[in-house]
């Protein structure tokens, strides 16, 4: 593989916004109250009055080795050799939701169609020089996107503080 593209999200930079779930919904047509390729989960802990909330921003990994590709008896999902970018091929998938099983976010998704349908990393954009449409929108540049190798000094960084 030339390079891996990776998501990484700084959860206590996170708003809880929403601004990253609109903006995917709306640049992949999807429609209101169904599937959500990201998704924004929050987390408490401790008793009131000391209560720590945490946001965390979800999407696909598109893991280095993602256990959906095993898990697809229909061989319907593929990594892409350039990018390492996680793709579906609608044409194969058969509703059996394996790859629902095996993923450790529960990224597939399943509308009334029953095909699986991911984040596919906004792969138009990212073809066309640009980045993608969940993190170019959040406000608190809390979501991040490059290759592995980018990102691995930011993240790096983090787990030193």
């Amino acid at each position: 593989m030339k390079q891996q593209y990776i998501f990484y999200h700084e959860p206590e930079r996170c708003l809880k916004c929403f601004a990253c779930e609109v903006a995917c919904k709306q640049w992949h047509g999807i429609k209101a109250g169904t599937i959500k390729f990201r998704r924004v989960e929050e987390t408490a802990a401790g008793t009131f009055p000391n209560v720590k909330r945490t946001f965390k921003s979800i999407a696909c990994m598109h893991c280095i080795k993602p256990r959906c590709i095993e898990a697809c008896p229909q061989q319907a999902i593929s990594k892409r050799e350039d990018d390492g970018i996680v793709v579906v091929d609608a044409s194969k998938c058969t509703d059996c939701r394996a790859c629902l099983e095996a993923c450790p976010v529960k990224a597939p998704q399943f509308d009334g169609s029953g095909i699986m349908q991911k984040c596919d990393m906004c792969l138009e954009r990212i073809e066309n020089g640009g980045t993608p449409v969940c993190v170019a929108t959040c406000p608190t540049r809390a979501l991040h996107w490059g290759t592995l190798e980018e990102l691995s000094g930011v993240m790096l960084k983090k787990r030193r503080k």
